[in-house]
Protein backbone atom coordinates (compact mmCIF):
# COMPACT_ATOMS: atom_id res chain seq x y z
CA UNK A 1 0.00 0.00 0.00
CA UNK A 2 0.82 3.72 -0.25
CA UNK A 3 1.07 5.78 2.46
CA UNK A 4 1.46 9.39 3.22
CA UNK A 5 2.18 10.99 6.46
CA UNK A 6 2.63 14.23 8.08
CA UNK A 7 4.37 15.19 11.08
CA UNK A 8 5.40 19.07 11.75
CA UNK A 9 8.20 18.72 14.55
CA UNK A 10 10.80 16.89 16.87
CA UNK A 11 8.98 14.55 18.85
CA UNK A 12 6.02 13.95 15.58
CA UNK A 13 9.55 12.64 13.55
CA UNK A 14 10.41 10.37 16.36
CA UNK A 15 7.26 9.11 16.83
CA UNK A 16 6.73 8.82 13.09
CA UNK A 17 9.87 7.26 12.34
CA UNK A 18 8.83 4.07 14.84
CA UNK A 19 5.83 4.00 13.14
CA UNK A 20 7.54 3.29 9.91
CA UNK A 21 9.47 0.71 11.13
CA UNK A 22 6.37 -1.11 12.20
CA UNK A 23 4.78 0.06 9.11
CA UNK A 24 7.26 -1.91 6.55
CA UNK A 25 7.26 -5.08 9.13
CA UNK A 26 3.84 -5.48 8.45
CA UNK A 27 3.67 -4.53 4.87
CA UNK A 28 7.10 -4.90 3.81
CA UNK A 29 6.60 -3.27 -0.13
CA UNK A 30 4.98 -0.19 1.49
CA UNK A 31 5.54 2.89 -0.38
CA UNK A 32 5.86 5.79 2.35
CA UNK A 33 6.15 9.59 1.47
CA UNK A 34 5.56 12.45 3.48
CA UNK A 35 6.52 15.68 5.68
CA UNK A 36 9.17 14.97 8.84
CA UNK A 37 12.22 14.67 9.40
CA UNK A 38 15.58 13.28 9.53
CA UNK A 39 14.54 10.35 11.32
CA UNK A 40 11.63 9.31 9.34
CA UNK A 41 13.48 9.60 6.37
CA UNK A 42 16.54 7.60 7.46
CA UNK A 43 13.75 5.02 8.25
CA UNK A 44 12.98 4.76 4.21
CA UNK A 45 10.15 7.63 3.87
CA UNK A 46 10.47 10.26 0.89
CA UNK A 47 11.09 13.54 2.79
CA UNK A 48 9.14 16.20 0.59
CA UNK A 49 9.31 19.23 3.58
CA UNK A 50 11.29 19.16 6.64
CA UNK A 51 9.46 20.17 9.96
CA UNK A 52 12.22 22.93 10.43
CA UNK A 53 10.41 24.70 7.80
CA UNK A 54 6.80 24.69 9.40
CA UNK A 55 8.12 25.44 13.02
CA UNK A 56 6.15 28.46 14.02
CA UNK A 57 4.19 28.60 17.30
CA UNK A 58 1.89 30.72 18.79
CA UNK A 59 -0.99 33.32 17.87
CA UNK A 60 1.09 36.25 16.56
CA UNK A 61 3.98 34.60 15.13
CA UNK A 62 1.29 32.31 13.44
CA UNK A 63 -0.31 35.25 12.27
CA UNK A 64 2.75 36.81 11.09
CA UNK A 65 3.57 33.83 8.87
CA UNK A 66 0.44 32.97 7.60
CA UNK A 67 1.38 33.38 3.74
CA UNK A 68 3.77 30.83 4.49
CA UNK A 69 1.31 28.89 6.15
CA UNK A 70 -1.12 28.51 3.79
CA UNK A 71 1.04 28.39 0.83
CA UNK A 72 2.63 25.38 2.82
CA UNK A 73 -0.80 23.88 3.34
CA UNK A 74 -1.88 24.11 -0.83
CA UNK A 75 1.64 22.86 -1.82
CA UNK A 76 0.91 19.50 1.01
CA UNK A 77 -2.13 18.96 -0.50
CA UNK A 78 -1.02 19.16 -4.29
CA UNK A 79 1.68 16.37 -3.34
CA UNK A 80 -0.49 14.24 -1.97
CA UNK A 81 -2.98 14.46 -4.33
CA UNK A 82 -0.18 13.61 -7.01
CA UNK A 83 0.87 10.46 -4.69
CA UNK A 84 -2.41 9.36 -4.72
CA UNK A 85 -2.10 7.25 -1.20
CA UNK A 86 -4.44 4.56 -0.07
CA UNK A 87 -4.12 5.26 3.73
CA UNK A 88 -2.79 9.29 4.83
CA UNK A 89 -1.40 9.27 8.29
CA UNK A 90 -1.74 12.50 10.32
CA UNK A 91 1.00 12.86 13.51
CA UNK A 92 -0.20 15.78 16.20
CA UNK A 93 0.67 19.09 14.14
CA UNK A 94 -3.25 20.01 14.46
CA UNK A 95 -3.81 23.70 13.29
CA UNK A 96 -2.32 22.27 9.61
CA UNK A 97 -3.01 18.65 9.99
CA UNK A 98 -6.66 19.20 10.46
CA UNK A 99 -6.71 21.28 7.50
CA UNK A 100 -5.09 18.65 5.37
CA UNK A 101 -7.70 16.07 7.01
CA UNK A 102 -11.26 18.13 6.05
CA UNK A 103 -9.36 18.19 2.66
CA UNK A 104 -8.61 14.90 2.38
CA UNK A 105 -12.29 13.76 3.33
CA UNK A 106 -13.48 15.31 0.89
CA UNK A 107 -11.17 13.68 -1.81
CA UNK A 108 -12.38 10.14 -0.20
CA UNK A 109 -8.69 9.81 1.61
CA UNK A 110 -8.66 7.69 4.74
CA UNK A 111 -7.74 9.82 6.88
CA UNK A 112 -5.92 8.00 10.54
CA UNK A 113 -5.00 10.14 12.59
CA UNK A 114 -2.01 9.59 15.39
CA UNK A 115 -1.54 11.63 18.49
CA UNK A 116 -4.64 13.83 19.12
CA UNK A 117 -5.30 17.41 19.02
CA UNK A 118 -5.37 18.70 22.58
CA UNK A 119 -9.24 19.50 22.14
CA UNK A 120 -9.87 18.93 25.92
CA UNK A 121 -7.53 21.67 26.42
CA UNK A 122 -8.67 24.71 23.75
CA UNK A 123 -10.61 24.59 20.89
CA UNK A 124 -13.07 21.40 21.92
CA UNK A 125 -14.95 22.67 18.24
CA UNK A 126 -12.03 20.50 16.89
CA UNK A 127 -13.86 17.33 18.64
CA UNK A 128 -16.44 17.68 15.83
CA UNK A 129 -13.97 18.51 12.53
CA UNK A 130 -12.53 14.87 13.95
CA UNK A 131 -15.44 13.36 14.04
CA UNK A 132 -16.15 13.85 10.32
CA UNK A 133 -13.14 13.88 8.87
CA UNK A 134 -11.25 11.07 10.89
CA UNK A 135 -11.82 7.40 10.26
CA UNK A 136 -9.63 6.19 13.35
CA UNK A 137 -7.96 8.39 15.96
CA UNK A 138 -4.87 6.70 18.18
CA UNK A 139 -4.45 8.67 21.34
CA UNK A 140 -1.86 8.03 23.74
CA UNK A 141 -2.76 10.09 26.93
CA UNK A 142 -4.70 7.78 29.25
CA UNK A 143 -8.02 10.23 29.81
CA UNK A 144 -7.86 10.84 26.09
CA UNK A 145 -10.15 7.69 25.07
CA UNK A 146 -12.88 8.98 27.29
CA UNK A 147 -12.66 12.49 26.61
CA UNK A 148 -12.88 11.53 22.53
CA UNK A 149 -15.43 8.85 22.90
CA UNK A 150 -17.74 10.48 25.29
CA UNK A 151 -18.43 13.16 22.24
CA UNK A 152 -18.29 10.11 19.02
CA UNK A 153 -15.04 9.97 17.72
CA UNK A 154 -13.80 6.55 16.89
CA UNK A 155 -10.91 6.71 18.94
CA UNK A 156 -8.24 4.03 20.12
CA UNK A 157 -5.88 4.62 23.56
CA UNK A 158 -2.68 2.90 22.40
CA UNK A 159 -0.47 4.16 25.35
CA UNK A 160 2.31 5.88 25.04
CA UNK A 161 5.11 5.33 22.22
CA UNK A 162 8.09 7.06 24.19
CA UNK A 163 7.94 4.09 26.66
CA UNK A 164 8.71 2.04 23.36
CA UNK A 165 11.64 5.16 22.25
CA UNK A 166 13.35 5.17 25.28
CA UNK A 167 13.01 1.02 25.66
CA UNK A 168 14.40 1.04 22.19
CA UNK A 169 17.59 3.54 22.86
CA UNK A 170 21.00 2.76 23.09
CA UNK A 171 22.91 1.75 26.97
CA UNK A 172 24.81 4.84 27.84
CA UNK A 173 28.19 4.17 30.11
CA UNK A 174 28.83 7.73 31.80
CA UNK A 175 32.40 7.13 32.03
CA UNK A 176 32.43 7.38 27.79
CA UNK A 177 29.93 10.11 27.89
CA UNK A 178 32.25 12.25 29.87
CA UNK A 179 35.33 11.48 27.86
CA UNK A 180 33.56 11.67 24.48
CA UNK A 181 32.26 15.25 25.70
CA UNK A 182 35.61 16.12 27.56
CA UNK A 183 33.59 16.69 30.78
CA UNK A 184 34.55 16.77 33.99
CA UNK A 185 33.49 14.91 36.86
CA UNK A 186 31.08 17.50 38.07
CA UNK A 187 27.54 16.45 38.49
CA UNK A 188 25.64 17.22 35.22
CA UNK A 189 22.08 19.46 34.67
CA UNK A 190 20.62 19.35 31.27
CA UNK A 191 19.03 22.64 29.81
CA UNK A 192 16.52 21.64 26.85
CA UNK A 193 15.59 24.92 25.79
CA UNK A 194 12.99 23.77 22.76
CA UNK A 195 13.79 22.94 19.18
CA UNK A 196 13.22 26.04 17.42
CA UNK A 197 15.05 28.86 16.99
CA UNK A 198 11.83 31.84 18.84
CA UNK A 199 11.41 29.34 21.98
CA UNK A 200 15.50 29.02 22.10
CA UNK A 201 15.79 32.53 22.27
CA UNK A 202 12.92 32.89 25.04
CA UNK A 203 14.38 29.73 27.21
CA UNK A 204 18.16 29.42 26.73
CA UNK A 205 19.85 32.50 28.37
CA UNK A 206 18.05 32.88 31.96
CA UNK A 207 18.80 28.86 31.70
CA UNK A 208 21.93 29.30 31.18
CA UNK A 209 22.90 31.94 33.99
CA UNK A 210 21.95 28.92 36.51
CA UNK A 211 26.00 27.56 35.47
CA UNK A 212 27.26 30.83 37.47
CA UNK A 213 24.72 30.65 40.82
CA UNK A 214 25.63 26.20 40.72
CA UNK A 215 29.58 25.94 40.07
CA UNK A 216 29.59 22.23 41.64
CA UNK A 217 27.80 21.38 38.72
CA UNK A 218 28.38 21.49 34.70
CA UNK A 219 25.67 22.21 32.30
CA UNK A 220 24.96 20.88 29.08
CA UNK A 221 22.34 22.15 26.34
CA UNK A 222 20.65 19.15 23.91
CA UNK A 223 20.82 20.88 20.99
CA UNK A 224 18.46 20.47 18.50
CA UNK A 225 19.27 18.73 15.41
CA UNK A 226 18.09 21.34 12.96
CA UNK A 227 19.92 24.45 14.87
CA UNK A 228 23.11 25.22 13.83
CA UNK A 229 25.56 25.98 16.35
CA UNK A 230 26.69 29.42 15.56
CA UNK A 231 22.74 30.26 16.31
CA UNK A 232 23.38 29.21 20.39
CA UNK A 233 26.62 30.57 20.50
CA UNK A 234 24.76 34.27 19.72
CA UNK A 235 23.16 33.19 23.35
CA UNK A 236 25.08 31.91 25.44
CA UNK A 237 28.83 31.51 26.37
CA UNK A 238 30.07 28.10 24.78
CA UNK A 239 33.25 28.14 26.88
CA UNK A 240 30.97 27.71 30.05
CA UNK A 241 28.26 25.82 28.76
CA UNK A 242 28.69 23.12 26.22
CA UNK A 243 25.83 22.37 23.49
CA UNK A 244 25.63 18.83 21.88
CA UNK A 245 23.39 18.00 19.52
CA UNK A 246 21.82 14.27 18.21
CA UNK A 247 22.50 12.87 22.09
CA UNK A 248 19.27 14.02 24.04
CA UNK A 249 18.63 10.84 25.48
CA UNK A 250 22.46 10.36 26.36
CA UNK A 251 22.79 13.66 28.46
CA UNK A 252 19.62 12.93 30.19
CA UNK A 253 20.61 9.21 30.94
CA UNK A 254 23.36 11.02 32.61
CA UNK A 255 21.97 14.20 34.30
CA UNK A 256 21.27 14.48 38.01
CA UNK A 257 18.62 17.00 36.91
CA UNK A 258 17.48 19.28 34.16
CA UNK A 259 15.54 22.20 33.13
CA UNK A 260 13.27 21.63 30.32
CA UNK A 261 11.08 23.75 28.04
CA UNK A 262 7.34 22.53 28.63
CA UNK A 263 6.41 20.03 25.84
CA UNK A 264 7.10 16.35 24.53
CA UNK A 265 11.04 16.85 26.51
CA UNK A 266 9.09 16.99 29.85
CA UNK A 267 7.61 13.36 29.80
CA UNK A 268 10.42 12.46 28.50
CA UNK A 269 12.88 13.64 31.15
CA UNK A 270 10.48 12.02 33.40
CA UNK A 271 10.46 8.62 31.66
CA UNK A 272 14.40 8.92 31.99
CA UNK A 273 13.72 9.39 35.94
CA UNK A 274 15.31 12.81 35.99
CA UNK A 275 14.24 15.55 38.13
CA UNK A 276 13.33 18.82 36.48
CA UNK A 277 12.14 22.41 36.44
CA UNK A 278 9.22 23.42 33.64
CA UNK A 279 9.76 26.64 31.94
CA UNK A 280 7.81 28.18 29.39
CA UNK A 281 7.75 31.64 28.22
CA UNK A 282 6.33 32.95 24.91
CA UNK A 283 5.57 36.74 23.57
CA UNK A 284 3.88 38.17 25.87
CA UNK A 285 0.40 38.47 23.68
CA UNK A 286 0.70 35.30 22.80
CA UNK A 287 0.58 33.99 26.55
CA UNK A 288 -2.37 36.40 27.46
CA UNK A 289 -4.53 35.10 24.55
CA UNK A 290 -3.53 31.54 25.43
CA UNK A 291 -4.41 32.64 29.24
CA UNK A 292 -7.91 33.47 28.67
CA UNK A 293 -8.94 30.00 26.41
CA UNK A 294 -6.90 27.05 27.40
CA UNK A 295 -8.89 25.39 29.95
CA UNK A 296 -5.55 23.74 31.93
CA UNK A 297 -4.63 23.84 35.48
CA UNK A 298 -0.76 22.52 34.05
CA UNK A 299 1.13 23.03 31.27
CA UNK A 300 3.70 19.92 31.42
CA UNK A 301 2.46 16.80 30.57
CA UNK A 302 3.72 15.06 33.66
CA UNK A 303 1.42 17.15 35.95
CA UNK A 304 -1.09 16.83 32.91
CA UNK A 305 -1.13 13.48 33.53
CA UNK A 306 -0.80 13.00 37.24
CA UNK A 307 -3.67 15.42 37.74
CA UNK A 308 -0.87 16.95 40.26
CA UNK A 309 1.75 19.71 40.43
CA UNK A 310 4.54 16.85 40.74
CA UNK A 311 6.92 19.09 38.68
CA UNK A 312 7.43 22.86 39.20
CA UNK A 313 6.41 25.24 36.13
CA UNK A 314 7.91 28.41 35.68
CA UNK A 315 5.71 29.97 33.36
CA UNK A 316 6.45 33.38 31.44
CA UNK A 317 7.06 36.18 34.26
CA UNK A 318 7.80 33.36 37.07
CA UNK A 319 10.72 31.65 34.65
CA UNK A 320 13.20 34.33 35.67
CA UNK A 321 17.00 34.09 37.38
CA UNK A 322 15.93 34.10 40.72
CA UNK A 323 12.68 32.14 40.60
CA UNK A 324 14.45 29.46 38.54
CA UNK A 325 17.65 29.32 40.95
CA UNK A 326 15.11 28.90 44.10
CA UNK A 327 13.38 25.48 42.24
CA UNK A 328 16.74 24.33 40.83
CA UNK A 329 18.52 24.70 44.30
CA UNK A 330 15.17 23.11 46.06
CA UNK A 331 15.76 20.24 42.76
CA UNK A 332 18.77 19.36 43.96
CA UNK A 333 18.45 19.30 47.66
CA UNK A 334 17.58 15.41 48.83
CA UNK A 335 13.99 16.30 49.55
CA UNK A 336 13.49 18.10 46.40
CA UNK A 337 14.79 15.39 44.16
CA UNK A 338 13.17 12.09 46.71
CA UNK A 339 9.35 13.57 45.69
CA UNK A 340 10.06 14.26 42.50
CA UNK A 341 10.78 10.52 41.57
CA UNK A 342 8.38 9.24 43.64
CA UNK A 343 5.78 10.91 41.49
CA UNK A 344 7.57 9.50 38.65
CA UNK A 345 7.14 5.70 39.59
CA UNK A 346 3.13 6.73 39.62
CA UNK A 347 3.40 8.04 36.35
CA UNK A 348 4.60 4.91 34.90
CA UNK A 349 1.73 3.28 35.86
CA UNK A 350 -0.45 5.81 34.12
CA UNK A 351 0.86 5.65 30.52
CA UNK A 352 -0.63 2.63 28.79
CA UNK A 353 1.48 -0.89 27.70
CA UNK A 354 4.42 -0.94 25.61
CA UNK A 355 3.94 -0.89 21.96
CA UNK A 356 2.39 1.85 20.73
CA UNK A 357 4.01 2.12 17.28
CA UNK A 358 2.92 -1.62 16.78
CA UNK A 359 -0.99 -1.17 18.06
CA UNK A 360 -1.33 1.91 15.82
CA UNK A 361 -0.03 -0.04 12.44
CA UNK A 362 -2.44 -3.21 13.55
CA UNK A 363 -5.19 -1.36 14.14
CA UNK A 364 -4.42 0.72 10.63
CA UNK A 365 -4.80 -2.66 8.95
CA UNK A 366 -8.03 -3.41 10.57
CA UNK A 367 -9.39 -0.34 9.05
CA UNK A 368 -8.22 -1.15 5.81
CA UNK A 369 -9.33 -4.38 5.17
Amino acid sequence: MKYYIISGEASGDLHGSNLIRELKHKDPKAEIRGWGGDLMQAQGMTLVTHFRDLAFMGFIEVLFNLKTILGNIKRCKKDIQAFSPDVLILIDYPGFNMRIARWAKKQNIPVHYYIAPQAWAWKENRVKDIRRDVKALYVILPFEEEFFGQRGCPVHFVGHPLRDALLNKPGVYEDQFRSKYNLDKRPIIALLPGSRKQEISAMLPTMAKMADKFKDYQFIVAGAPSIELSFYQQLIDLSKIQVVTRDTYSILSVAHAAMVTSGTATLETALLNVPQVVCYKGHWLSYHIAKRIIKLSYISLVNLILDAPAVPELIQDQFNERTLMDHLAHLLSPQGRSAQLKAYDQLLEKLGPLGASKRVVTLIFEHTQ
